[in-house]
């Protein structure tokens, strides 16, 4: 397997991550604005971007990734358990496709910011 080279890449990772994320019973209900408004793409892109900045440091994503979730918190709480699954689904997705140095990077970034999200929002309660 190859690592994480390209934005294409990373785009290919999130689609796969989000295949699994709107089929699991815990955590799809995050999503449903998403889906139900038909911005999928969209997010996919905004998604892709983030990550792009953060394994590439391309400058394509300039907006708070923080903010959304915590707005998304005080209508849909998020547990432990919805960010132990995430982490599970993210890592998975690199796993089952890409092995190398970025690829083991976006997965210490995710374990990173799933924390840091998972301690701000405990205290957004």
């Amino acid at each position: 397997m190859q690592d994480i080279k390209t934005r294409e890449d990373i785009h290919f990772i999130i689609t796969e991550l989000y295949k699994k994320l709107l089929s699991d019973d815990i955590v799809k209900h995050f999503f449903e604005d998403v889906i139900n408004e038909n911005h999928l793409e969209e997010h996919l892109n905004i998604v892709t971007d983030f990550w792009n900045g953060i394994l590439f440091s391309a400058t394509d994503y300039q907006r708070n990734a923080m903010q959304p979730h915590l707005i998304l918190h005080e209508r849909k709480p998020f547990k432990h358990e919805h960010f132990k699954r995430w982490l599970l689904h993210f890592t998975s997705s690199i796993d089952d496709n890409f092995k190398g140095e970025k690829s083991e990077m976006a997965k210490t970034r995710a374990l990173s910011i799933a924390t840091v999200m998972e301690i701000k929002m405990s205290s957004h309660s």
